[in-house]
């Protein structure tokens, strides 16, 4: 589905989830209650400036007796396979975002990966599936990464954790291209990127991903994530504290200059692996 037309369909969902609510006699605070987000966001969901979660809509459904006319109309529009329900939420609002600020403690951020180490990262999650399945993924990554090449493009800020520099995923050869590919995207000003250290200790996201996204028209969103699992939050209280815990991981990272130097350092050890290989 084209962004034009996707678009309009997200302003119908607002429209239609306007009328029904009205029709239902429920104030946008008073169903804001009764599906567990605020008035607010009801007010954006039907004005098409937020697009909401599955688990909300599914609510939206049941609280307005639909009859799942909500639920299917989120999945038709979030409806690309290639990412998990829980992501796919994600992707969207990836490409409204004005800037996103990420950190990463163990693998390279998917809109950084090469096509090689995306590979290598699927294989290794997924060691039974498909060749066919394998490219799905590795295609969608490499696409969602193009936002990073628009003219448009948001503000990119990421925190790796030095662990990311010296797992070698995929083996020397695709982690010395990888890391290239980082420190040249830096150089190029298309992303801020700092290396949190070893020696920083604990730190304020010991428990996994986050990321933090903001809008020009919209309040930002936080986005957490585990192995199997994500959440992305709205409540502005708990986006708060997220991005209280991205200053402290800031403050404890090392210099973009000083990253650089170390990632662009990691690329030249493992280029010396190849060579002797």
């Amino acid at each position: 589905m084209a962004n034009g037309s996707r678009q309009a369909a997200w302003e119908f969902f607002g429209a239609e989830l306007k009328r029904r609510r009205e029709d239902a006699g429920f104030t946008q605070s008073a169903l804001g209650v009764q599906v567990f987000v605020s008035g607010g966001y009801i007010g954006q969901f039907e004005q098409a400036i937020r697009k909401p979660q599955l688990d909300v809509a599914q609510r939206l459904d049941e609280v307005l007796q639909t009859g799942g006319f909500f639920e299917r109309m989120w999945r038709k529009l979030i409806d690309d396979r290639r990412y998990a329900d829980y992501f796919a939420s994600v992707v969207e609002l990836e490409s409204l975002a004005t800037r996103i600020c990420e950190f990463a403690p163990t693998v390279i951020p998917g809109l950084l990966q090469t096509a090689a180490y995306a590979r290598a990262v699927t294989v290794a999650a997924n060691p039974f599936v498909t060749e066919a399945y394998v490219d799905e993924k590795v295609a969608a990554r490499l696409e969602r990464a193009r936002i990073l090449n628009d003219a448009t493009r948001p503000e990119y800020w990421t925190l790796l954790h030095e662990n990311v520099l010296y797992i070698p995923v995929g083996g020397p050869s695709v982690m010395a291209q990888q890391l290239e590919h980082v420190a040249s995207l830096m150089r190029e000003r298309q992303v801020m990127m700092a290396v949190l250290p070893y020696d920083a200790g604990a730190h304020a996201s010991m428990a996994g991903d986050l990321r933090l996204m903001e809008f020009e028209d919209a309040p930002p969103t936080a986005y957490t994530e585990t192995s199997f699992s994500g959440t992305l939050i709205d409540e502005p209280a708990v986006v708060a504290r997220t991005r209280r815990a991205y200053d402290l991981l800031r403050v404890a990272a090392l210099s973009p200059e000083a990253s650089l130097a170390l990632v662009e350092s990691a690329a030249k050890d493992y280029r010396r692996c190849t060579s002797t290989t």
